[in-house]
């Protein structure tokens, strides 16, 4: 295929992604939006008042980055570990494999379209945000790398959970039982400079922690641990997941009859 035939096919694969979340926006952007409105309702005006200020910034201001953050992992996750086993449930995989479409477009287009719903979730709760928190972006260059990266790594990750899930059920294994507890435990909510030591040397092995200390430094300006260690981290990790994915499809291991 000539470049422009591979970014037609590469826009073709997008197009169709982000139309599916956004045509079931009920189910994809809401519910999202929701709970995020509930937890800035809770820990901002309801816990966060009496906890008072956490690394020199008001409760809410200070895990507000880190729940868009929450909102952004889960949804990138979300979106292409369920589109890529819908269409690998329904066959209709198998008509883009047999295509001349190379396998990196393949790969590009639903993990662009799995960025596109976390930064478009993303977008709305820090909207969102707004109308609880006063925040600022102290770093613009770090925020943006920060979300964009964090997003396509765990889009990757989505797209390796569906080549190997059998089920629906096995989808939702690894965001119920690893993303979730590591999420939680990633700073979200505390400082793990209220940790004793112990726990925080733990804590540093928590990959999801580095990806909210990043986004909140570029965002508020300060941090728990050493910055850099989210961008080594980040860009090692979307390079290993971009080549083992790539690996997958040209195998074909789980995905051809």
């Amino acid at each position: 295929m000539t470049i422009h035939e591979q970014w037609i096919a590469f826009m073709t694969i997008l197009r169709k992604e982000v139309k599916r979340f956004t045509r079931i926006w009920v189910q994809t952007l809401l519910p999202p939006a929701i709970t995020m409105i509930l937890y800035f309702v809770i820990f901002g005006k309801l816990i966060g008042a009496r906890i008072g200020e956490m690394s020199g910034f008001s409760y809410i201001d200070f895990v507000a980055p880190g729940l868009i953050m929450m909102a952004v992992i889960t949804n990138s996750y979300a979106n292409v570990s369920s589109s890529f086993f819908s269409a690998k449930f329904q066959r209709s995989v198998e008509e883009i494999l047999v295509s001349p479409t190379p396998n990196y477009v393949i790969l590009l287009g639903f993990v662009m379209g799995g960025v596109a719903r976390g930064m478009a979730v993303g977008l709305i709760v820090t909207l969102m945000s707004l109308c609880f928190t006063s925040l600022q972006v102290e770093h613009w260059f770090i925020t943006v790398f920060i979300v964009l990266m964090t997003s396509t790594l765990f889009s990757l990750a989505g797209f390796i959970n569906a080549i190997y899930a059998n089920t629906f059920d096995d989808v939702s294994i690894v965001p119920t039982f690893i993303l979730t507890p590591l999420t939680y435990f990633g700073g979200v909510f505390y400082s793990i400079n209220l940790l004793p030591g112990f726990w925080q040397q733990v804590s540093v092995f928590n990959p999801i922690l580095h990806m909210v200390n990043a986004f909140r430094y570029g965002m508020l300006g300060i941090t728990d641990v050493h910055v850099g260690m989210a961008f080594a981290g980040l860009t090692l990790c979307v390079v290993v997941l971009f080549a083992v994915a790539l690996h997958l499809l040209k195998t074909g291991k789980r995905l051809r009859a």
